[in-house]
């Protein structure tokens, strides 16, 4: 069976095979052990801590196969951050328009351009995800990506009104980033590849120290770069599409390295926080089960969070009914209440329009 749990010391080593398979590498998850380790103490006193309000706090969780026989047991990891912005600034580039108008040569033009901005700061950050290469686009994938969505549900106090996702940007075939060769090759005499593994192990704070203060106008930047700005990595197209799906939107924010999309939405709109309701627990054997949608459960346990996909199986009263193995993977008991919503998405037209964030 498949579970998300928060995340322990004895994973650090997987922790580290998923940080060097993740495609591209991903800045917020380096294939460093000393890095990786304070991730891991991190997490656990963000779990272990009475909050009252979204702050430092970063949650990690990880996709374990319980099975015996398993090849791997952890599967995957994604982050949440509680706050982007509590320990420094989280910058992004905005996208914006100005206006150069002169009267004497009846001149009007709008030119598009970026200016560095930290609004992102006080959103919830979900980030840092590296799955198997096997479970690649599976319901795996779903369940360890939104899993996340059903503990932030449970614990409100503990995150933003609005949470965020930046995605990895485009990279041509060899790797390197349009956006940053003509952008900041200029202001850092290294490639893209390089930087994105330094900032992974300190900070992108001092990347906008360095880089221009003042707004970047497209016209001047080169046309590969120009077509990278809001463009997804090729690989990160399946994730983005059921996070758009999952009611968040395109915002006007990319980011400073390769000018990926960051995506934005309402707390309380997401389709997972919108549809998951308490259930009471009933065991029934597997063969008992009637047919059903699949669904994310989760238990209410803090620190010893869990959360599967089952049948989304209710009796006439609303009990939902699981098999033992399930029940005891969920660590609850008959008659305690578990939290589920359908593991599907709605459809474009059944969604709630969020709009510009």
């Amino acid at each position: 069976m498949l579970i998300i749990r928060p995340v322990e010391p004895a994973d650090l080593p997987a922790l580290e095979a998923l940080a060097r398979q993740a495609v591209p590498p991903l800045t917020n998850l380096p294939a460093n052990r000393e890095r990786l380790e304070q991730r891991v103490a991190r997490s656990q006193a963000a779990f272990n801590d009475e909050v009252d309000y979204p702050g430092d706090e970063q949650y990690t969780f990880v996709l374990v196969n319980t099975a015996a026989d398993a090849a791997e047991r952890v599967l995957g990891t994604a982050t949440v951050r509680a706050r982007a912005g509590a320990r420094e600034a989280y910058y992004t580039y905005r996208q914006e328009t100005l206006i150069h108008a002169s009267q004497q040569l009846n001149v009007r033009r709008e030119v598009q351009t970026l200016a560095l901005s930290h609004e992102v700061s006080d959103a919830t950050l979900l980030c840092a995800m590296s799955v198997h290469p096997r479970y690649q686009g599976t319901s795996a994938e779903s369940l360890l990506r939104r899993a996340r969505l059903m503990f932030v549900a449970q614990y409100p106090e503990r995150f933003a009104d609005v949470l965020a996702v930046a995605f990895p940007g485009h990279l041509e075939a060899g790797g390197a980033s349009p956006f940053w060769e003509s952008v900041g090759r200029h202001f850092f005499a290294r490639s893209y590849q390089d930087i994105n593994r330094i900032a992974g192990l300190r900070s992108k704070s001092f990347i906008a120290e360095v880089m221009p203060q003042f707004p970047l106008y497209l016209p001047l930047l080169t046309p590969a770069a120009r077509a990278a700005i809001g463009r997804e990595h090729r690989a990160h197209e399946p994730a983005l599409n059921e996070m758009l799906a999952e009611g968040f939107a395109r915002s006007r924010h990319v980011d400073i390295f390769d000018a990926g999309p960051v995506i934005k939405a309402d707390r309380s709109g997401l389709a997972t926080v919108r549809r998951a309701a308490w259930h009471p627990v009933r065991i029934r054997p597997e063969h008992a089960l009637p047919a059903a949608e699949p669904a994310l459960v989760a238990n209410q346990q803090r620190t010893g969070f869990r959360c599967v996909v089952a049948r989304y199986a209710r009796s006439p009263t609303g009990q939902l009914m699981l098999t033992a193995e399930q029940a005891e993977a969920l660590g609850v008991e008959k008659g305690r209440a578990v939290l589920a919503a359908p593991l599907s998405l709605p459809a474009a037209e059944d969604r709630l329009d969020e709009g510009e964030m």
